[in-house]
């Protein structure tokens, strides 16, 4: 008898592990840690893929190790008192003892501070140790052992929890502790007086959760807008700033009070951040920021993104090992396996509030369930099919709204459930409110074009209009600041054929700056103008598609890019004139090319055999597999029936025996058990394909 265990759509999570939670997301670390699980060292290893640097480091990189409480028997008493960031008494002291016989050098932030301005280089192995919260374990078990050692550190404390009344409990997340678990102001002065701590700015009040959306989710403070539910609003961006602002002064001046020194660093709870924030903590006199993305820094790197590897209850010698050779991305070799399920969240809306929360939890409960690494969770409605967004599932200043869906959802999935999130967003094709100054600026098909030129064409902003790009940066900024993701997937819409766009601004832009004189026509009948226009736009998209996650960055530092890309293009290059999309480019512009391997939509005559094809054509490009994703197809849209899960199944089986690393589906119907979890869970889940290393 299997035991099915229900994940509701709660409206909140235990503050206390959304610390643990935040950590696991903001590193993008690996998603298939189970639901409500001790957290592992080895479930905190996977960092972004956008910069390749080698796990082995170089001279002057340092690592950032991020330690919280400090605890005696920490293994046993962990039911009766999980804290899963707490590290047992004699882990530290072997860490401590290792890094001393190992030839890595303990150092301060002043010294990372003068190697930046070019004084002293820093030692070879140089590690930044910090300790956040400002437990009292930091003053009675750290402070001794950092004195023996004669090592540095840096200390964060939360204003807030210092300023407790020590006869008053101090309210830790969603639980009340006594106020003699933390440090005293006394004792931090005698520390920094050491001259071995320097103390951070944890914030004053913004290490808890807030209210971010209609339904009641708590998110981090620093990085969500307060929703207000008695008045229904989102805080607006100067109120949001505000409320930053005023939070760090107020951390920064106590801290220079108490202390005589102010703060120059910023270690934000749960390493939550954006590049709003650190603007912000910069303004207010702490340029430097540090997060919980794992990897090496350089003294060069910019200061408001330190990296710091985060260590728990159960890393030990080996765990430290690692985390202090763990690159800041994956070099292929160590990447994980993508395992990938794309959900559209029309399957979950529903105008009655509880008939689409009932629809929440039975998307959680099969995801939990099915286990994938990563959903691709669609962040724009559209019911009728086409591809063309008609409304979004979050607030945004150019498009109606169909629900406050998609951060809600994204959150669950995260915390609750404990996948990866990339929101699922069309590049161009936007059904703007017929009264938007942008909604007739268009893809245009030139002059004379066969009607064909038409024919399965999404309808699309022409994204070389500044009014075009204009809103759709301003629908992804609106995503952003509402959100919580790991991700962006760039939807199949941005295309553009050898007879688009012939819209005045395109024109404009081939005429002005790609030099290409002449109609279209006379682009089409000349083949190096028309090689030249195709690569163009192949490129022109993708730098298009890159602005829009450089948006998303602002609020999403540490986003990765994943791109639909259609079969046809690898399988014939020729194609690149009929999509504006290449293999090569996808390959070198986004962490994750996500090929869209489906064969019934293409016609194919033998689904096998075209599959085959598919993946040798990929095998061609070297390591072109560490980055491709092949979705296939569920359902066969000429026919409007599902794939039987079987040939499902095997086709997924197929390209891993043909060398794929990275496989997924779309669409999931959760409501009518389509693919069937029994047979498609031990295709699609990490729980049968482990990392690879």
């Amino acid at each position: 008898m299997n035991t099915v265990i229900r994940i509701r759509a709660a409206t909140s999570i235990s503050i206390r592990w959304q610390k643990i939670l935040l950590s696991l997301l903001t590193a993008a670390l690996l998603p298939h840690a189970a639901y409500a699980q001790q957290p592992s060292t080895a479930a905190l290893a996977t960092p972004r893929l956008q910069t390749l640097l080698p796990a082995n480091d170089t001279p002057q990189t340092y690592r950032v190790l991020a330690y919280h409480d400090i605890r005696d028997n920490v293994r046993e008493t962990f039911k009766t008192r999980p804290e899963a960031t707490a590290v047992d008494t004699q882990d530290l002291i072997q860490h401590l003892t290792w890094i001393d016989q190992n030839g890595y050098r303990p150092v301060s932030l002043q010294q990372i501070v003068d190697a930046r301005a070019g004084k002293k280089p820093l030692p070879d192995k140089a590690i930044l140790l910090t300790f956040d919260d400002g437990f009292a374990s930091v003053y009675t078990k750290v402070f001794p052992l950092l004195k023996q050692f004669n090592y540095p550190a840096v200390i964060a404390i939360v204003g807030d929890w210092i300023q407790t009344p020590a006869d008053r409990a101090v309210q830790f997340g969603d639980i009340r502790v006594p106020r003699s678990e933390f440090v005293s102001w006394d004792e931090i002065r005698e520390m920094t007086a050491s001259g071995l701590i320097e103390v951070a700015s944890h914030s004053h009040g913004l290490h808890q959760g807030i209210i971010s959306n209609p339904q009641g989710n708590l998110m981090p403070a620093a990085v969500s807008r307060l929703y207000q539910v008695q008045d229904p609003h989102y805080e607006n961006d100067t109120a949001y700033a505000q409320r930053i602002k005023a939070d760090l002064l107020r951390s920064s001046k106590l801290i220079e009070r108490e202390t005589g020194k102010r703060p120059r660093a910023i270690v934000w709870p749960y390493g939550a951040n954006s590049h709003i924030v650190n603007k912000i903590a910069a303004e207010t006199g702490m340029p430097i920021s540090l997060n919980l993305e794992p990897g090496p820094n350089t003294p060069k790197d910019d200061p408001s993104r330190i990296r710091r590897s985060l260590v728990v209850f159960d890393t030990g010698l080996a765990g430290l090992t690692q985390l202090l050779r763990q690159p800041a991305s994956y070099d292929g070799l160590e990447q994980p396996l993508e395992r990938v399920i794309h959900v559209d969240l029309d399957y979950v809306y529903d105008a009655d509030p509880l008939v689409q929360e009932a629809n929440l939890s039975k998307l959680l409960d099969r995801i939990y369930r099915l286990h994938p690494s990563t959903v691709y969770l669609q962040a724009y409605s559209d019911p009728d099919g086409d591809g063309v967004a008609d409304a979004m599932y979050f607030p945004s200043r150019n498009m109606p709204m169909r629900s406050d869906l998609f951060a809600r959802a994204a959150w669950q999935l995260q915390t609750r459930v404990g996948v990866r999130i990339f929101a699922w967003m069309p590049v161009m094709a936007f059904k703007l409110p017929s009264s938007h100054p942008a909604a007739i600026h268009l893809v245009q098909t030139m002059t004379g074009a066969p009607a064909s030129a038409s024919q399965n064409r999404y309808l699309r902003l022409s994204p070389f209009d500044p009014v075009a790009r204009k809103a759709i940066t301003e629908i992804y900024e609106d995503l952003g600041k509402h959100a919580i993701f790991a991700g962006v997937l760039f939807h199949d819409d941005a295309t553009l054929s050898d007879y688009e766009d012939a819209s005045p601004a395109a024109l404009a832009v081939y005429r002005d700056q790609w030099k290409l004189k002449g109609s279209l026509q006379d682009i089409r009948n000349n083949p190096q103008a028309r090689r030249t226009w195709a690569t163009r736009k192949t490129a022109y998209l993708s730098e298009f598609t890159m602005h829009l996650a450089d948006t998303l960055r602002i609020y999403q530092p540490a986003l990765q890019t994943a791109r639909n890309l259609y079969a046809q293009p690898v399988l014939n290059p020729e194609a690149e004139d009929w999509f504006a999309q290449t293999l090569p480019n996808f390959l070198a512009t986004y962490d994750y090319t996500a090929i869209m391997a489906m064969p019934y939509m293409e016609g194919a005559a033998e689904p096998t055999v075209w599959l085959d094809q598919l993946i040798s054509k990929v095998k061609q490009t070297p390591h072109a597999l560490r980055t491709t994703v092949f979705e296939l197809q569920s359902r066969d849209w000429k026919t409007g029936k599902p794939i039987p899960s079987n040939i499902l199944a095997a086709q997924l089986r197929q390209l891993h025996s043909a060398g794929a690393r990275n496989l997924g589906y779309y669409p999931d119907d959760f409501h009518a058990n389509q693919p069937e979890e029994h047979i498609i869970k031990p295709e699609i889940s990490v729980e049968t394909h482990p990392v690879r290393k």
